[in-house]
């Protein structure tokens, strides 16, 4: 799928733009699974967040993937228990059109210092994208230690992120990408695993046929999920 660039915001921006930031390791810790979602029918959004948000999952990403998807955050974010946050984030405009929608936190695949400066200037939590150990390092230096972990099972899964807790105890990260409920708990058992990313609670057939009940099964079976194991948050300056 094609990624569309950032739409302006039809409304005014949302209040949680001026609320005070929480951190990504108080987000992360709200819940086991953040669904990512793409959004394609804006009129799905808020039923969408509703039946999550119903099944225990609180914390959502909303991908920068689709023409409405900043609407759909503006949408989303004023639903009773939602904490809504804008994925897909590249560029230092997809961080400021995103926290305009309503936004409070963003998240990339990947970083680039641009961005990083830019979330430190608008307060707005960010969860970076880490790979390699260069990466771990350079996100380290810039105080980071919650990071995405994206794609998790293409880049090794598992035992990709067992071998990164060895040399980098103080990071955690939140895996995303090909991650299902069978193998899930995988993860999560993982002590530098703070939470995972997933869209298998809300795919794109049950949203077009507007199945909201069966999301909502779906989403309380995730929220069953164990990730309470996990040490206290260290630095994580603003992230």
């Amino acid at each position: 799928m094609t990624r569309s660039p950032p739409q302006p915001d039809p409304q005014p921006a949302s209040l949680h733009a001026t609320q005070a930031a929480p951190s990504m390791h108080m987000l992360c810790r709200q819940a086991p699974v953040i669904p990512v979602l793409v959004i394609e029918d804006l009129t799905h959004a808020v039923p969408l967040a509703e039946a999550l948000v119903a099944g225990g999952l609180p914390v959502l990403e909303v991908t920068l993937r689709t023409p409405v998807a900043l609407r759909a955050i503006s949408l989303m974010a004023r639903v009773p228990g939602v904490t809504i946050g804008a994925g897909t984030v590249l560029t230092p405009k997809d961080a400021q059109a995103a926290q305009r929608a309503g936004a409070t936190f963003a998240v990339s695949p990947g970083t680039t210092q641009y961005v990083i400066d830019c979330c430190e200037d608008l307060s707005l939590p960010l969860l970076p994208g880490a790979l390699s150990a260069t990466e771990v390092i350079q996100l380290i230096d810039c105080g980071f230690d919650v990071m995405k972990f994206f794609p998790a099972v293409a880049a090794g899964g598992v035992a990709a992120l067992k071998s990164l807790a060895g040399p980098f105890p103080q990071v955690h990260f939140c895996p995303s990408g090909g991650i299902s409920q069978s193998d899930a708990q995988d993860y999560l058992d993982l002590k530098n695993v703070v939470c995972i990313g997933g869209s298998w609670m809300a795919p794109n057939v049950l949203q077009r046929e507007e199945r909201w009940g069966e999301i909502r099964q779906m989403a309380h079976q995730a929220r069953q999920l164990k990730n309470g194991h996990h040490g206290t948050a260290t630095k994580n300056r603003l992230r």
